[in-house]
């Protein structure tokens, strides 16, 4: 589904879906999973996100962002995802989780921001993928 890149300053990941929509979904665990522990998140309640971009590259910018937002600025540990819509210019979904609890989703990396440094979003044989490095 996703996998960590070094990088010396900050960090990245590869995430793949064979969709739009489940490479959206697994970029986005792919985030949570760098930030906590997500093992222990339960997906209870639903939380909306939805984003307007340009392309699909700041599409997943902002999408990742509204993630980070809802880890960070409201405390809130998502643990799956679900992208209900996908066009050109938008994307709406949702991501389930509970109140984030140091106890229950110890942290593991300050993630700062979602940059566009090296992104890469397209599509080859085997489906979509991108290339996202995270500012720590």
């Amino acid at each position: 589904m996703f996998e960590i890149l070094e990088h010396t300053a900050d960090i990245g990941f590869r995430a793949r879906g064979a969709t739009a929509r489940e490479l959206f979904e697994n970029a986005a665990l792919a985030l949570v999973s760098i930030a906590v522990e997500a093992g222990g998140i339960e997906a209870k309640h639903p939380y909306p996100i939805a984003v307007n971009g340009e392309d699909r590259a700041s599409l997943l910018v902002n999408w990742l962002s509204e993630v980070l937002y809802w880890l960070d600025g409201c405390r809130v540990a998502l643990g799956r995802f679900e992208v209900d819509e996908i066009t050109e210019g938008r994307v709406v979904g949702k991501g389930y989780g509970e109140p984030r609890d140091s106890s229950k989703h110890p942290p593991k990396l300050v993630v700062k921001g979602v940059t566009y440094h090296q992104l890469k979003v397209g599509q080859d044989s085997e489906g979509w993928f991108a290339e996202v490095y995270l500012d720590i």
